[in-house]
């Protein structure tokens, strides 16, 4: 890991400053792009889990139903 000194983080927070990258940031245009960039932060587990969950709950209400 770079341990930056506080000269350099002034040096390029300047070189930063004139370059502006977040004026020629545009993010994703296209629909597919859009969603590719949806699943950035996807880590797994946790959409498949909560897939799973849904579906239990919604048989076990369906067996409830049964008792009624």
């Amino acid at each position: 890991m770079r341990h930056w000194t506080t000269e350099e983080r002034a040096r390029q927070s300047a070189l930063i400053q004139t370059w502006k990258p977040w004026n020629k940031s545009t993010g994703a245009r296209t629909p597919e792009g859009k969603a590719v960039a949806s699943r950035n932060a996807f880590k797994g587990g946790i959409h498949d889990l909560i897939r799973e969950m849904s579906a239990l709950l919604r048989d076990q209400k369906e067996s409830m139903k049964l008792f009624q």
